[in-house]
């Protein structure tokens, strides 16, 4: 029996045409698809490829090596970092190691063929005794904290199983600042890491703040004049870019209950999805 009669049931000298429709593709789809192939393989081909504690990834040329890694689903914790905000290595918390040497994520740029070393015991301690650090320099009592369940120096402390610090507390005297109509300034929360200098300037590329004094009287200070006519939606901006509680919207408080807060639905870089 021929294929036919087998597909078709009955005798026929001529096969059954089944017409098949076929989408048009014309000389310009074709050539669209040869160049979004092209495009793709010439960005591939720019890309820089390391390895994250031997994890291979890609990195955009001039690219920091701590947003390559969250790119590449890697979390490396940080404080002072803005994605998009230059960098500044204030608070040391993303140091990595590359060659043998520590250095902060994101102030150094991926190079081809790049090792870096992320988690291991050595960084992980450094990190920890660091964050008891910034805990012990400052007056925190994160109960009473209106950020807290959303500030990044508390979750990092959960993240790295922190104790009773081996360091003596400072209790330092800091003063708070309720001038503004909108910003109240905590100093006794404020790790110096530059976030709301960096990140907020006004039309003339002015900082709303700055650093004032020297030494371990450093603290962070708010230019009245152009803070003077700061908007709601600024000012709530301003409080989510602190990584702390140092920098409150007025009249907010505790509008979000224990339990509903960032970090206590998920550990600080859960959130970062691999790519993988």
């Amino acid at each position: 029996m021929s294929i036919f009669k087998k597909i078709f049931g009955r005798k026929s000298s001529k096969p059954k045409v089944v017409e098949i429709e076929k989408e048009e593709v014309t000389v310009e789809d074709k050539k669209i698809i040869v160049e979004e192939k092209e495009i793709k393989n010439k960005t591939m081909s720019e890309k820089i490829k390391f390895t994250i504690d031997g994890k291979e990834c890609l990195a955009e040329r001039g690219q920091n090596v701590l947003d390559a890694a969250l790119d590449n689903g890697i979390y490396i914790p940080y404080l002072c970092h803005v994605r998009g905000v230059k960098q500044a290595g204030s608070c040391r918390v993303c140091n990595v190691k590359v060659a043998g040497r520590t250095m902060t994520a994101c102030t150094t740029p991926v190079a081809p063929g790049m090792e870096v070393e992320n988690n291991t015991a050595e960084l992980r301690e450094l990190r920890l005794t660091i964050i008891e650090a910034l805990f012990v320099e400052g007056n925190h009592f994160c109960p009473s904290c209106e950020k807290s369940g959303n500030c990044e120096l508390q979750a990092l402390a959960y993240h790295y199983q922190m104790m009773v610090p081996r360091f003596p507390y400072a209790f330092p005297q800091k003063k708070v600042e309720a001038d503004n109509s909108k910003i109240l300034i905590d100093r006794n929360r404020c790790v110096l890491c530059k976030r709301c200098i960096r990140s907020f300037k006004d039309e003339n590329g002015k900082s709303y703040f700055a650093f004032t004094k020297r030494g371990h009287k450093l603290e962070i200070s708010m230019d009245k004049e152009i803070a003077a006519n700061l908007t709601d939606e600024k000012a709530q901006e301003i409080m989510d870019t602190c990584p702390v509680g140092a920098l409150i919207k007025k009249e907010k408080g505790f509008d979000e209950p224990i339990g509903s807060r960032k970090f206590d639905k998920q550990a600080i870089g859960s959130d970062i999805k691999s790519v993988v």
